[in-house]
């Protein structure tokens, strides 16, 4: 290591990256309501003695955007600052049990988040200010919803590369799925549920549909490269009647190089055969939401970077593709190259169980830190 990197991993703080993740893992902020959590974070960095930006999203919303260095930015360090809703109210704060760190947002990702601004503040106390390179600091709103923080920043910035300390367990993800959103809707007649043969029940339909797609290759698990989940299922539900509508949603993730629109088309193309299948049916398929997938590939200044620091730091290092959306698949969209790379286990957020490893969140932070340091 160069003496500087030496001196900014050493000044890296355990106590107060601990403290900075469990104050904002006590901050309530679901998606559209982040004003609490920004303000706290604002004023950490200006007392830090940052200028801090505030880019308006919407009212009593907005990303946060700091920067060293002279000139444009070529790498950001990008967090999403809201969380999933809670499970139970009572149950969101803060706590440790044995070095893991339980709470909502904890892994996704209020502890990707605290390593970057930990790395942050440790490479301002180690390099004078005209020996900064030129770096972001970005935390951003809306990710868990749709993307409305990081849209807002790329309508008017960009940088040639991004870390998103979205959760991997620390894999470097050069690779990103991309991400479809499917709805459908069955339609039918409402009749008294004690007399269902005068009605047609649009939840069965809905059911017939959706084992007729699990027939299709594209939706057998053992088969298909795709990650789906049929997310949400409802019908209407006043009074004692046969449903006359039913609505589900299917979440796909999509390997790095499969093209959503052929995705789209294969759906179409089995709900026209369950019309021909399915006595009475009445069915609508919408696509709210499609994004492609990426691969940056491992050959370039900062997978050699990566690879280096993990080396020195004597850490494990995992390169791997990111299967969840995130807002990576916008910054790729718009012409910037994320790597996404955190603490914490994608399996377990958004769950009551959500949790990290506070040894993992020390690590990205070392990391983080080294990345600043480089010049790419």
């Amino acid at each position: 290591m160069s003496g500087d990197l030496d001196k900014i991993v050493a000044a890296v703080d355990p106590e107060r990256l601990r403290r900075t993740l469990l104050e904002l893992i006590d901050i309530y902020s679901p998606s559209g309501k982040e004003e609490d959590i920004q303000l706290y974070l604002e004023e950490l960095l200006t007392r830090a003695g940052f200028a801090v930006e505030r880019q308006e999203v919407e009212e009593e919303r907005y990303n946060l955007r700091v920067t060293m260095g002279k000139g444009e930015p070529q790498l950001y360090l990008v967090g999403h600052v809201d969380s999933v809703p809670a499970w139970d109210l009572e149950e969101v704060a803060a706590r440790e049990e044995g070095g893991i760190i339980h709470g909502l947002g904890s892994a996704d990702m209020k502890g990707g988040c605290a390593a970057m601004i930990e790395a942050w503040l440790a490479v301002a106390e180690v390099l004078p200010e005209a020996e900064r390179p030129p770096v972001g600091l970005l935390l951003v709103v809306g990710e868990e919803e749709n993307g409305d923080g990081s849209m807002r920043f790329l309508d008017e910035c960009s940088a040639p590369w991004a870390v998103i300390g979205e959760p991997t367990g620390l894999a470097a993800c050069f690779a990103h799925y991309g991400y479809l959103e499917a709805g459908f809707v069955t339609q039918g007649v409402k009749s008294h549920s004690s007399l269902p043969e005068l009605g047609h029940n649009a939840v069965e339909s809905m059911l017939r549909v959706l084992l007729h797609l699990g027939r299709n290759p594209l939706f057998r698990r053992e088969q298909t490269e795709i990650v789906y989940s049929v997310r949400e299922m409802h019908s209407s539900r006043k009074g004692f009647v046969v449903p006359d509508r039913c609505e589900a949603w299917i979440d796909l993730h999509l390997p790095p190089d499969r093209d959503p629109e052929s995705v789209q088309e294969a759906i179409r193309q089995m709900a026209a055969e369950a019309e021909r299948h399915i006595p009475g049916l009445d069915l609508s398929v919408d696509f709210n939401f499609a994004s492609r997938g990426y691969r940056l590939g491992t050959d370039n200044p900062v997978a050699s970077a990566v690879s280096g620091i993990y080396r020195r730091l004597g850490l494990p290092l995992k390169f791997d593709a990111f299967r969840s959306h995130s807002d990576g698949n916008l910054f790729f969209a718009a012409g910037c190259r994320p790597i996404i790379l955190g603490p914490g286990a994608l399996e377990i957020c958004h769950t009551p169980g959500e949790q990290v490893d506070f040894a993992e969140v020390l690590a990205a932070a070392r990391i983080y830190a080294a990345l600043i340091n480089n010049k790419f």
